[in-house]
């Protein structure tokens, strides 16, 4: 056993290699496969587990207190798939917030989130820096019967997250529109009633916040599934077009999403990417991608505005990056890593077309980076 010895283990974490961490099932019994990947945020768990940029994906959590907030029904970005399961080192602790309203255990069960606790995270996140995110399995089984030779071949046999679409697994099925603005503490989520601006998101795994974002600064939002043509995005005459967040390999959901987003370019209407839609934006420009070694994850991640010199506290969630010697010409490095030097954003020269690698709407700064919705709504209105 990796951190207590006077407990029978009823969960088991293990590697492609091979290497077995013991703890204690958290949330529904059962398997989960997916990258084991390492989270360095010390808020926004359940934020982070309802991400679908998560979705093949075993958190794991380098602070310690996961659950010591409880849950709530407003700190979810969907309610489809999201993290494939969780890994923590402590026992999830009775919740102590004003805004809980039940234990985080019992969220996962709802939500048949399987997850681990009791594992050497500190270990676990040093094997992650030193070899890369492998492919893991977390069994959790009251009895404490597992077979291990069973579990290290599913993991080893496992695909990975490189050439793999997710985007399918997590985009809506048809296209709805969103009005829901900003949290606010005295009165919770509000309604854009007076929208000035209509812009349409192409769903590739959108987040609830960023769309409150964008709602609050007074768009009506048409969200369309990620397959939707260049023709059913138009239909909808949009002001902007924003690409959203998603999981997986841009390369693979490129193969349809990339000659539509070419086409949004060519259009002239504004456009504004974030993450995924960040890189597959750089695809259709002609740029490259490449899975990183470790990827970013953590809401302490410090960018430089290359057109400002300001420095940025940013949240991140990715494990692909667009690589800054293929930027053609005519595209503008806009924002850079402060940790390892990746291109975080990009310009297109002439045209009303920008995007960035993190995340601007979830606040860990707090507000250092809500600057760019601004920017994309400045752009949206300079083309009306």
């Amino acid at each position: 056993m990796d951190l207590n010895t006077e407990r029978t283990a009823t969960a088991v974490l293990v590697l492609g290699d091979g290497t077995v961490f013991h703890g204690f099932g958290i949330g529904a019994e059962g398997e989960t496969i997916g990258e084991v990947c390492f989270n360095t945020s010390m808020t926004g768990y359940q934020e982070s587990l309802t991400d679908p940029s998560f979705a093949g994906q075993l958190i794991t959590f380098t602070f310690p207190h996961i659950g010591n907030v409880g849950f709530n029904d407003e700190d979810i970005e969907t309610s489809g798939l999201a993290a494939a399961g969780l890994i923590i080192r402590a026992d999830i602790t009775e919740p102590a917030n004003w805004r809980a309203v039940g234990h985080l255990d019992s969220w996962l069960t709802k939500r048949k989130l399987t997850g681990i606790s009791g594992v050497d995270t500190r270990r676990l996140t040093h094997i992650i820096r030193q070899s890369g995110a492998p492919n893991g399995v977390i069994a959790f089984n009251r009895n404490g019967a597992f077979d291990l030779d069973d579990l290290k071949a599913k993991a080893a046999a496992w695909p990975g997250l490189e050439g793999m679409d997710l985007a399918k697994a997590v985009t809506c099925t048809k296209a709805y529109d969103w009005t829901e603005t900003n949290w606010d503490i005295h009165t919770g989520y509000g309604t854009q009633a007076n929208p000035k601006r209509h812009i349409v998101a192409v769903d590739y795994g959108v987040k609830k916040n960023i769309l409150r974002c964008l709602a609050e600064l007074g768009c009506r939002i048409t969200v369309v599934p990620a397959t939707a043509s260049f023709d059913e995005i138009m239909s909808h005459k949009p002001d902007g077009i924003f690409l959203a967040n998603g999981p997986g390999d841009p390369a693979a959901t490129g193969e349809y999403a990339v000659p539509v987003i070419r086409d949004c370019v060519n259009s002239g209407t504004p456009v504004f990417g974030i993450c995924l839609g960040h890189q597959m934006l750089a695809l259709a420009l002609g740029a490259e991608t490449m899975k990183m070694h470790q990827g970013h994850r953590g809401a302490n991640q410090p960018v430089k505005d290359l057109t400002t010199s300001k420095v940025e506290i940013t949240s991140q969630n990715h494990g692909f990056v667009v690589t800054r010697d293929s930027l053609p010409d005519g595209v503008t490095e806009t924002h850079k890593s402060l940790f390892d030097g990746v291109v975080e954003g990009l310009n297109v020269d002439g045209k009303p077309v920008f995007s960035v690698q993190y995340h601007p709407e979830a606040s860990p700064g707090p507000q250092d980076s809500y600057y760019l919705f601004q920017r994309f709504i400045d752009l949206v209105d300079e083309h009306a």
